[in-house]
């Protein structure tokens, strides 16, 4: 849990270049909508992000973009790649899946 908490809240101090169209969440907005269950919690999220690209978290951010909650995990796998997941926070869907360039 303390991983998950750190984690969070490293994504919150990550926050900062978005897109024109894309508003950061701050840490308790975040967690006022896993309470109130408008999105998932963030340990189920890095599961289906891990789930779609094996290996090591190495940074979150939850965006709003477009009226949706964006959940973008970064994952370096076994052989040193890094990799883009974006995650519809509501449902867990995965909405991207990535190489990092």
């Amino acid at each position: 849990m303390k991983k998950h908490v750190a984690l969070i809240c490293s994504a919150a101090l990550a926050l900062g270049t978005a897109g024109a169209f894309a508003d950061d969440v701050r840490i308790d907005q975040a967690q006022a909508l896993v309470s109130n269950g408008t999105i998932q919690s963030f340990e189920m999220l890095n599961d289906k992000a891990l789930a779609a690209r094996a290996g090591t978290i190495t940074d979150t951010e939850l965006e709003q973009e477009y009226g949706k909650y964006v959940y973008k995990v970064e994952i370096r796998d076994a052989d040193g790649a890094e990799w883009d997941v974006d995650l519809d926070a509501a449902n867990g869907e995965i909405l991207k899946s990535e190489r990092d360039h």
